[in-house]
């Protein structure tokens, strides 16, 4: 059989011909996340995320954040707190026309616009004039010739709407229904963590991107507070239409993993030629919406088909500073989860809480320690010859009583090394850390060899020390599974949106990748699954022909499956 094994790619530099080692992020985006509005509960949000590019920076606008962040490399974000702006409200959109970036945010009722020259500083103004009617979820569109389009729609009910615009931003057209709801036909629309309420979905936040001369109008469905939140799109050769549902949709989905949802997300050509998209994933447990980021690497593929790469999507993905072959190449680091289901240890554990929530894979729990003073720990057993590059620290804030106001929010921890669970090495120090990252990730200067991994706390803002997930990445030495060519798929014969994949585990294997496609060589949805042997499919759309291939992984690395069933 043939193995694939991913490694760390190294690029070069085009201007010296240099060796340069790329940097590497990993999803959820390491953000300060910030808390929100509740007489309830305190929890953390950010949604509904428009990223576009202005000039040479990128800029990141999210709901309910009191600002907003821009980078220059997708990497290092500063957040900006805003006043002249709506920020309070839902789903906001931008765009850059020249020097000038307009704003808009989702509203029940009439609202400006806003625009700036300078969106480094918090100095926005309104526009003159206003929209003749109220919309949610909105989104600007800059068409090649010049013309202006503004897309919208948020219901379980009501379609998706686009107008042309004149030069001052008003609506010349009246609205056109774009895409209305079709859970009936395609299974992925109905709500549900596997696609079973008997209600409607919410089709939602649209976004257009242009291509090869082709109008791409992506939509999110079914509902936000859902792992199985994605985006699907329609084509046409007009920006209002008529469109075309594309039935490979969806083409951004992620129910499995650490963080599941990939959906209401904006798309990005930065300034190399590389297309992103920044997705909404949720978490959901204190708040309906509880809710994080993700960063994902997107391409056109050579027949013009969208697609999102999800597949190990909350694993460390390179970050490239020049123009990807993405038929050629992969983002993906090669680090594979050390961690995941590892013997552990904590200095102390609540009831609810207990300790292997740290290493479950699920953003959905958490571990607690019975206090946040300093000295609590959590360490992890590690296999043997094991490689450490990056580790990501997920702060869960349990009983935190964090407001949008609260100051001073940083976790302050170590992180330590040992071959023997004794004698302990620091391989990073956060000891005087004054910067929120509740995601925080860290890739290692000087790769570690080790045996055990343990995180000690220093400080929290609030209530107690606890993680959702202690994630350890790096390269195990020794063997990659075997091959998964033993695989079944069966078809639900009375609703063919729903099929099940089943295999024969290996007792080798940490977990499984189920691809599957519209085209037998065009296998783009990938679903990671951990501690089974069967995945249920149930979003696929009615009456389509689908082909289906099984990856199995482990420490050490990914080895493909070449059987394609087709179904």
């Amino acid at each position: 059989m043939k193995k694939y094994f991913i490694f760390l790619l190294v690029l070069y530099s085009c201007a010296t011909g240099e060796k340069q080692k790329e940097r590497t992020f990993c999803n959820p985006l390491n953000l300060n996340y910030r808390f929100q509005y509740s007489a309830d509960v305190s929890y953390r949000e950010a949604a509904d995320p428009t990223l576009i590019r202005y000039k040479e920076s990128y800029i990141l606008f999210v709901s309910h954040s009191g600002g907003y962040w821009y980078s220059g490399n997708l990497l290092d974000w500063t957040y900006l707190p805003v006043k002249t702006l709506p920020i309070e409200d839902y789903a906001p959109d931008a765009i850059a026309i020249n020097d000038t970036v307009f704003y808009i945010a989702s509203s029940a009722v009439r609202k400006p616009f806003y625009y700036t020259t300078d969106p480094f500083r918090d100095d926005w103004k309104p526009f003159p004039d206003t929209l003749p009617f109220a919309v949610w979820d909105p989104h600007f569109f800059l068409d090649d010739d010049g013309q202006r389009y503004l897309y919208w729609g948020c219901s379980n009910e009501l379609p998706i709407y686009g107008v042309k615009l004149n030069q001052k931003m008003q609506a010349v057209t009246e609205p056109v229904v774009l895409i209305r709801h079709n859970q009936d036909k395609y299974g992925w629309e109905v709500p549900g963590e596997e696609h079973e309420l008997q209600r409607n979905g919410w089709n939602e936040g649209a976004w257009m991107t242009k291509h090869n001369n082709r109008y791409y109008l992506q939509y999110a469905a079914p509902g936000t507070e859902f792992k199985t939140y994605a985006d699907g799109v329609y084509t046409s050769d007009n920006p209002l239409g008529p469109f075309q549902y594309e039935t490979y949709s969806p083409f951004s989905y992620k129910p499995g993993g650490f963080a599941g949802g990939a959906g209401h997300s904006s798309t990005l050509l930065d300034k190399y030629g590389n297309y992103w998209r920044v997705s909404s994933m949720s978490i959901s447990v204190r708040h309906m919406f509880e809710r994080r980021l993700g960063l994902f690497p997107a391409t056109f593929d050579n027949d013009g088909v969208m697609r999102t790469f999800t597949a190990f999507g909350d694993y460390p993905a390179i970050m490239p500073s020049r123009k990807i072959d993405f038929e050629k190449e992969n983002l993906f680091s090669g680090w594979m989860l050390q961690s995941y289901g590892k013997r552990a240890e904590a200095s102390t554990a609540m009831d609810k809480y207990p300790v292997e929530n740290a290493f479950d894979e699920d953003i959905r729990t958490w571990w607690s320690a019975e206090s946040g003073k300093a000295g609590e720990w959590l360490s992890v057993e590690l296999d043997d010859n094991v490689t450490v590059n990056a580790i990501q620290v997920n702060f869960a804030d349990n009983e935190s009583t964090l407001k949008p106001d609260s100051k001073e929010i940083w976790y302050r921890y170590r992180l330590l090394a040992s071959s023997n669970g004794k004698s302990w090495k620091v391989i990073a120090d956060k000891s005087t850390n004054t910067t929120d990252a509740c995601h925080d990730y860290i890739e290692l200067k000087k790769p570690v060899k080790t045996k055990y991994i343990k995180l000690e706390n220093v400080s929290v803002p609030s209530g107690k020390f606890s993680v959702y997930d202690l994630r350890v990445f790096g390269i195990r030495e020794g063997k990659t599974p075997d091959s998964v060519n033993d695989f079944t798929v069966t078809r639900d014969e009375s609703d063919t949106r729903r099929a099940t994949v089943e295999w024969q585990g290996d007792k080798n294997a940490t977990g499984y990748i189920v691809n599957y496609g519209t085209d037998k060589d065009k296998l783009y949805t990938s679903v990671i699954v951990y501690g089974k042997n069967s995945l249920l499919v149930p979003g696929l759309n009615k009456d389509v022909t689908y082909y289906f291939s099984v990856d199995a992984f482990n420490e050490s690395g990914i080895t493909k499956g070449n059987k394609v069933i087709q179904k």
